[in-house]
């Protein structure tokens, strides 16, 4: 089994937090922080063991959260001085967070200074949801920092839907404040800050398709293959969902006079179990065309209804008057993400984002099969 992700903050952590504090400031009380969150440990999980210092921390350290930052910024590692990293310093992003949203600039300041150690991606947002205008210009001045963790800090911190963090409305709902910020950093030398500028474009793309696919025919021009890998991880949700003008951005028109033939080997299927098909496609047209082939699993709802999940599948090219034939598996297993439903589903093929053929099948939750 493996390790409970909530121990990447454990009774040890815990304790180094008191010691790191206690270092910075000797006034801390580091018996009563202790005392207040050990107890409980074992009964939470990872974002309420980490709420849980940042709320001890908000009880123990100066009201005045001037002091308190410079105190923080102690803790930190230094020029051949040991500090905090990692885990321990999520419940900073989240005390930063809490405490000094009437000190903008200084909070933000911290928080440049603690992500080479750990990521503040959590603890910016705040700050943008409550002075947006503010805290993008400050942050729009990380994208030429040399450090890559700030770099990508002012990409990934902005993303509109960054998971485990809170949304960014705004952002959601008007996405070209962030423009400024991508863009110089599509050619940034770090995968590391190209990823998270692809993610939060795909971030943006689930609300403004349109938006994202004309950024990416634009960006593509001239691209090195770097940025153009940037562009299609950035396109990953377009592209499952069939959107034609990002398809079109990497080669694969909609598709002509293709024919497509899907068949099950088995109608119904146990939990666990994998699920076998076969796809034949055939060109029916004069020219050569590149096929982009994913499938979706209509998965059972409680309800009884149908919901899609598309899944990856491969890219070929197929000559005029030619066919291919394709074997495929797909496992059903106990996911965290996802609760299977007996009854009715439905495999459908996609071929450039549009289906072209589907076939439905029963899967049997049943433990005594």
């Amino acid at each position: 089994m493996p390790e409970p992700l909530k121990n990447l903050i454990g009774e040890t952590v815990i304790r180094d937090t008191a010691s790191a504090l206690s270092r910075a400031w000797p006034q801390f009380d580091h018996q009563s922080f202790l005392a207040e969150i050990l107890p409980d440990l074992d009964s939470l999980e990872l974002m309420q063991r980490s709420q849980s210092v940042a709320t001890a921390m908000t009880r123990l350290l100066p009201q005045d959260f001037a002091k308190s930052a410079v105190i923080l910024r102690d803790c930190l590692p230094g020029d051949n001085q040991p500090g905090l990293s990692g885990w321990a310093l999520l419940a900073f992003n989240q005390y930063i967070g809490a405490n000094g949203i009437r000190h903008l600039e200084t909070s933000l300041d911290l928080l440049k200074a603690l992500t080479p150690h750990f990521t503040a991606e959590f603890g910016i947002r705040p700050f943008i949801a409550a002075d947006r205008q503010r805290a993008l210009s400050i942050i729009s001045g990380w994208i030429s920092d040399p450090n890559h963790h700030v770099r990508r800090l002012a990409s990934e911190g902005t993303r509109p839907r960054l998971p485990w963090a809170m949304r960014l409305p705004e952002l959601i709902r008007d996405p070209s404040p962030l423009m400024p910020i991508l863009i110089p950093l599509l050619d940034d030398p770090e995968d590391y800050v190209r990823r998270s500028v692809a993610n939060s474009l795909n971030d943006i793309a689930k609300d403004h398709p349109d938006l994202v696919a004309d950024f990416v025919a634009r960006h593509r021009q001239d691209a090195s293959p770097e940025r153009l890998w940037l562009l299609r991880h950035a396109s990953r949700t377009l592209v499952k969902k069939g959107h034609a003008g990002a398809l079109a951005s990497f080669g694969f028109e909609a598709a002509e006079d293709i024919a497509a033939g899907l068949s099950l080997r088995q109608a119904e299927i146990g939990f666990p179990g994998t699920l076998e098909f076969a796809v034949r496609l055939s060109n029916g047209s004069g020219k050569a065309q590149r096929l982009l082939i994913d499938y979706a699993i209509h998965h059972r709802k409680k309800d009884g209804s149908l919901s899609p999940k598309v899944f990856k599948g491969t890219s070929l090219t197929l000559g005029p008057g030619e066919a291919t034939d394709l074997d495929r598996r797909h496992a059903f297993r106990p996911i965290t993400t996802r609760v299977y439903y007996p009854g009715l589903h439905r495999l459908e093929l996609l071929v450039n984002g549009s289906p072209l053929a589907s076939a439905e099948f029963h899967l049997d939750m049943k433990e005594d099969r």
